[in-house]
């Protein structure tokens, strides 16, 4: 195993390399980059004949416009007068030591910006992950003993609806029925703590942050019930119906010690094996739709926002560091196929 785990962090540095290098490529030939929005930004608030002091409204000129001087002034403030190599190199040379640079929208760097917005992220994605795998697992073994019963069919249908409807739809009927939209106003609709939270004692802060939870955890987190739901009940109606659990069954073994002495080992490795990546995902993606209909400052609005304004270190160093953790999630996973089921061997991996 050693042996394969050296290999695969070998591979991670081409794969991150060439990730890199395909998006910065990429945000070369996107029009509207950081000179092009300063330039309209100047131009726009300068006025006709207006010469504006103080930063980048130095360089205004008045209603002809921007002279080419300054304009590459500018493209320096940027650092756009270097060939585009020699800016990819120096980027990756600083983001060897994880220095991100500067945003060019928030003017803060993006080390900070990224882990101001975490906590919103973190709390979305760590409920979302506990309600599934708390939920789901349990809910498909029942689902694999009662195959075929009316409690299967019934819940198949929930979960399968909960699954077809948007995250967003969902909290959106979720705010008009207990947001105060038009039935009963029951649960907050913005951030994940009151304005007040400081003021409160420990209890009332934990009781405060758990109810603006709720109505976001929900809709993040139904959309996901139905994949994991049937993938347990599969893998352990597969399990179920193997020759090794007729045979415990001929010898007099209860059912559930026949499921829990048996089957779950085998049946649980599919869903065990993705936990490393879900667990580490859920601390660092950010939903969009979900954080903007809460008002939640996370880490999906940082992310279209960055994209919007060309906010490119950003980008770039955002992308950088969740590449890496995507690649070492996948290497966990592979790794916890073992520690589940040491049956499994690496010797003959290529």
């Amino acid at each position: 195993m050693a042996a394969y785990i050296l290999r695969r962090i070998l591979l991670m540095i081409p794969t991150l390399f060439g990730v890199m290098l395909v998006t910065f490529v990429v945000t070369q030939f996107v029009p509207g980059g950081p000179v092009e929005r300063m330039l309209a930004q100047i131009e726009g608030h300068g006025g006709v004949g207006e010469v504006r002091t103080g930063g980048a409204g130095d360089l205004y000129q008045g209603a002809q416009g921007m002279d080419e001087e300054r304009i590459e002034q500018l493209r320096a403030l940027y650092g756009f007068d270097r060939p585009p190599a020699e800016r990819f190199i120096t980027m990756m040379k600083s983001y060897l030591v994880f220095d991100f640079g500067q945003s060019y929208y928030h003017h803060t760097s993006v080390a900070g910006l990224v882990i101001s917005k975490l906590p919103v992220s973190m709390s979305l994605g760590l409920w979302t992950f506990v309600i599934v795998y708390g939920v789901c697992i349990p809910l498909g073994i029942k689902k694999a003993m009662s195959d075929g019963s009316r409690f299967d069919v019934v819940s198949s249908t929930i979960i399968l609806i909960g699954y077809a409807i948007p995250g967003f739809v969902l909290a959106i009927v979720l705010i008009v029925l207990f947001g105060g939209g038009s039935f009963w106003n029951i649960f907050p609709l913005r951030g994940i703590v009151s304005d007040n939270w400081h003021e409160l004692g420990m209890i009332a802060k934990v009781l405060d942050y758990l109810w603006h939870m709720v109505l976001p955890v929900t809709a993040s987190a139904v959309g996901s019930l139905a994949v994991m739901t049937l993938l347990t009940k599969n893998s352990f109606l597969e399990e179920i119906r193997k020759q090794y659990v007729l045979t415990a069954r001929a010898k007099g073994l209860s059912e559930k010690r026949v499921l829990y002495r048996h089957v779950f080992r085998n049946a649980i490795i599919p869903i065990i094996t993705g936990f490393p990546g879900s667990f580490i995902a859920a601390f660092f993606t950010g939903s969009l739709l979900i954080e903007t209909i809460f008002s939640l400052d996370g880490m999906g609005l940082l992310a279209y926002e960055s994209i919007m304004n060309r906010d490119y270190p950003v980008v770039l160093g955002t992308l950088y560091f969740f590449t890496i953790i995507g690649l070492i999630s996948r290497l966990l996973t592979d790794i916890s196929y073992v520690v589940v089921d040491p049956r499994i061997t690496f010797e003959s991996v290529k």
